[in-house]
């Protein structure tokens, strides 16, 4: 028999407040399905109701010939047996109903004296679905209510009720069936909660899969801005050296263009590998990423654009993890872009300082500035903020107080190595 004695322990689903009215109250218990069970089945589960209903009425049939001493099987009794069995179809849209029905049919089949049973079956399907859907204090309303009205049938109302002369039941009887009744519920419960436990990591990869893909997209545009506008700013300047030296200088012109021209090729191979990252992105990248082995090529397009770079190493250079060497070369580039664009000095200087455990860049140039981003505001310092983030480290950029800016950057490099171990 689907009946037991434990307590609810409440609803999944939650409750209204206390202060709310008794019906509204009842109302919310009684319609609110779990959402994610009623998105997950759609249908009406023919095929498991038939074949419990078929089970169920060729169980007692047979169970009906060993015991002879309750009423015989009649059309009642089929009706009742059917009934329970055929409401299992809306056990998934309306658990709670369901549970209730099935116990009164096994309540009314019991109480007219009909032989024991596969009728317990039905209840026991009926408040599976029921704790599976969250309605827990309904699965244990509804058995609760079968269990009392059988205490009550069989050492009590017996002396009324079909077949004559029946005797009480025994107390054995009751105990096992109240074992069977709380293994059915215990493991609904189990079954609720792998299920809960697979829907929050369901979620949570999906949570996890939408962060990296937003990660993904801050670092291509990222990898974007900072390429597109160091590139960029190095052609802006040569074009106009070009055009002010066209007619009095046609050499000094044509190497201002051939600087645009080299400057260009490099911007169009780097943003290429960054689409072509997008277009496979299981694929590893054609051409290595950008490091600090880059940095005299870096020197050479800022002198190419006017600008005198000096570069001084402290401590012993070492190799770098792959996310710490491309972070550091991005920086000093940005850096060393914002002074293009940004600053009346047409020198800088980047320092490299090898410490224990981590990477201290300083790009300091002399201004002043002759802009108003030159304060640092722009996404340029808000793309080395990130980067270095990512790597667990700082930066700090500002004016100095003698006029120049100063962008200082420090890398942990145990952090960047665990990164990249992920």
């Amino acid at each position: 028999m689907a009946a037991m004695e434990q307590q609810p322990t409440g609803n999944r689903g939650g409750a209204p407040s206390r202060g709310a009215p008794p019906l509204r109250r009842l109302a919310h218990w009684w319609r609110e399905p779990q959402r994610a069970a009623a998105e997950e089945r759609t249908g009406l589960p023919w095929a498991s109701t038939l074949l419990v209903t078929a089970f169920v009425l060729v169980g007692s049939t047979f169970a009906a010939k060993g015991q002879p001493e309750r009423e015989p099987l009649d059309l009642f009794s089929r009706l009742l047996l059917l009934g329970g069995s055929a409401s299992l179809l809306w056990r998934w849209r309306f658990p709670v109903p369901v549970a209730f029905v099935t116990a009164a049919a096994a309540m009314l089949y019991l109480g007219a004296g009909y032989p024991y049973g596969p009728v317990f079956l039905t209840v026991a399907v009926g408040c599976f679905s029921a704790v599976l859907c969250g309605h827990r204090r309904a699965a244990w309303s509804a058995a609760g209510m079968l269990w009392a009205g059988h205490l009550l049938v069989a050492h009590w109302l017996y002396r009324w009720l079909p077949p004559g002369g029946d005797d009480p039941a025994p107390w054995t009887q009751e105990i096992g069936i109240a074992a069977w009744a709380a293994a059915v519920i215990a493991l609904a419960e189990l079954a609720r909660t792998k299920r809960e436990q697979w829907r929050r990591e369901r979620a949570e990869r999906e949570q996890a899969a939408r962060r990296r893909a937003d990660e993904e997209r801050l670092r291509i545009a990222r990898e974007l801005h900072d390429v597109l506008a160091h590139s960029i700013s190095v052609i802006n300047v040569q074009a106009g050296v070009g055009l002010a030296l066209l007619d009095s200088d046609p050499e000094q012109a044509r190497s201002a263009l051939t600087t645009i021209k080299a400057a260009s090729k490099e911007a169009l191979g780097e943003v290429r590998q960054v689409l072509d990252t997008l277009r496979t992105p299981g694929d590893a990248p054609r051409a290595p990423a950008p490091g600090l082995g880059r940095l005299p090529e870096l020197v050479q397009q800022a002198a190419d654009a006017g600008l005198t770079v000096e570069v001084r190493t402290e401590g012993g250079p070492r190799p770098l993890p792959p996310g710490a060497d491309l972070a550091a070369f991005r920086i000093v580039q940005e850096a060393l872009t914002n002074v293009v664009r940004h600053s009346g000095s047409r020198g800088a200087r980047v320092r490299l300082g090898y410490e224990p455990g981590a990477l201290r860049l300083v790009v300091d140039d002399d201004g002043p500035a002759t802009g108003e981003q030159a304060g640092g505001s722009g996404n340029g310092l808000a793309g080395m903020r990130e980067r270095a983030g990512a790597l667990g480290g700082t930066i700090e950029a500002g004016p100095r107080e003698d006029g120049g800016f100063r962008v200082s950057a420090l890398l942990p490099l145990a952090a960047a190595s665990l990164e990249e171990d992920r």
